[in-house]
């Protein structure tokens, strides 16, 4: 195996842990590459030494380890639009108590850049790096539905209330171009509801999703129309820094 082999397949086990949400084995690993389970061990071993890969003492199973954070968040404060976002994220926390978030568009599932927490007690956190699926989230579907993407093949079931049918998720989506945001009504978590809206570049082309995450409890029907007017005056100020800026640098 030449040490380029070694590397992709390397990456491929990392591609690979990433979509696993409760980790993989190592017979899994060498049926995914195609090669016999000496040699995924090898690799699987390389990855935990230098802690790309953990695994676990008793299950045997492997999952990401923390380097991987590391390098993520490394990455995401490099980030040109979560620099400029900050400072509205701050200003929707404040004006609404609930835990603030920016999300993109990264491998088919919506990646977590910034949030500022919530200093109640009772919060919905969601670690910068974290990898969220689209169709069962307010910053999801908001990305799905002004970047008119293709829709996930598999819609998968993570609550009661979530849409896994093309034909539902299609007229939720028309809902949110229609009134500009888009609510997470216990589809991903129960307990919680999120609500969130687009983020557009100079051009008029989303490049990301804003939007707040609480318990049920205090995001109750009788106050989500105003979290909502909250969440979209913020998101406006945003658009216009956003194309401020893009406009002088052009």
């Amino acid at each position: 195996m030449t040490e380029i082999q070694s590397l992709a397949r390397g990456l491929r086990i990392l591609l690979m842990l990433s979509d696993s949400l409760d980790g993989s084995t190592v017979t899994e690993v060498a049926e995914n590459l195609g090669v016999d389970k000496g040699s995924a061990s090898r690799l699987v071993n390389t990855l935990v030494k230098y802690g790309f890969a953990e695994k676990d003492p008793v299950s045997r199973r492997i999952s990401l380890g923390p380097q991987i954070v590391s390098l993520s968040r490394s990455l995401l404060t490099r980030m040109p639009l979560r620099e400029v976002a900050k400072p509205y994220l701050r200003e929707l926390m404040r004006s609404t108590g609930e835990c603030a978030h920016i999300g993109i568009l990264s491998q088919g599932k919506v990646l977590y850049i910034d949030q500022v927490e919530s200093p109640a007690s009772l919060r919905v956190n969601a670690e910068v790096g974290f990898l969220a699926p689209l169709h069962c989230t307010a910053l999801g579907k908001v990305l799905l539905a002004f970047g008119r993407l293709p829709l996930p093949e598999s819609l998968e079931r993570y609550t009661d209330s979530t849409l896994v049918t093309q034909f539902a998720l299609k007229k939720n989506l028309a809902s949110v171009r229609e009134q500009g945001y888009a609510i997470d009504d216990e589809e991903f978590d129960i307990g919680v509801r999120c609500i969130a809206a687009p983020i557009f570049d100079f051009r008029n082309k989303v490049v990301g999703s804003i939007g707040i995450s609480g318990p049920t409890t205090r995001m109750t029907p009788g106050v989500l129309q105003t979290l909502v007017q909250q969440v979209l005056e913020i998101s406006d100020k945003l658009n216009g820094r956003m194309k401020f800026n893009q406009g002088r640098e052009q």
